[in-house]
């Protein structure tokens, strides 16, 4: 099994001993990504987001988020991303995500503890959705990525088979 570690973005003690308390509060984590090439490291950080809460929501980055940021679209389309999200146990609630506002989805969704990865940065949504969740004394977890996959790895050992069989 895959280790992930984790740290608060901010020191407030209150992930852990809300759900050990067992309060019957539905505890709802949420996290966003590509999941493109769904692999080990996802289903790591998703297995870990079932463990801090009772229910783990997933935003999906549509074809056109991803052109804003990264320098190709995935190489999935977002509908059967999102099915195979859904398929998995750890996973309870699929939705897309079309602009790059989380705080929206984590209003909406009435957000207990979001988890972002390690390259999480000062852009204005990221900052937005921050300030939005510590006002609300909600939380943040940061996860550092599982070493030795991610989708873009996987994109080139593909393409360096392929080199060798053309």
């Amino acid at each position: 099994m895959s280790v992930i570690n984790i740290q608060l973005l901010w020191s407030e003690p209150v992930i852990l001993p809300l759900f050990i308390r067992g309060q019957n509060k539905i505890m709802l984590v949420y996290t966003v990504g590509t999941f493109d090439l769904l692999h080990v490291g996802h289903l790591a950080l998703l297995q870990h987001c079932k463990l801090l809460g009772s229910k783990v929501a997933v935003g999906v980055a549509s074809d056109e988020v991803v052109a804003s940021y990264k320098p190709n679209v995935p190489v999935v389309p977002l509908e059967e991303r999102m099915e195979m999200l859904s398929a998995l146990r750890c996973v309870d609630i699929v939705r897309p995500y079309y602009k790059l506002d989380y705080a929206s989805a984590c209003k909406e969704l009435d957000v207990d503890i979001f988890v972002i990865g390690e390259d999480w940065g000062k852009q204005p949504h990221n900052i937005e959705v921050e300030t939005f969740l510590k006002n609300a004394g909600k939380s943040i977890v940061q996860v550092t990525y599982h070493q030795g996959t991610s989708s873009t790895k996987i994109k080139q050992r593909t393409l360096a088979q392929f080199k060798k069989i053309a």
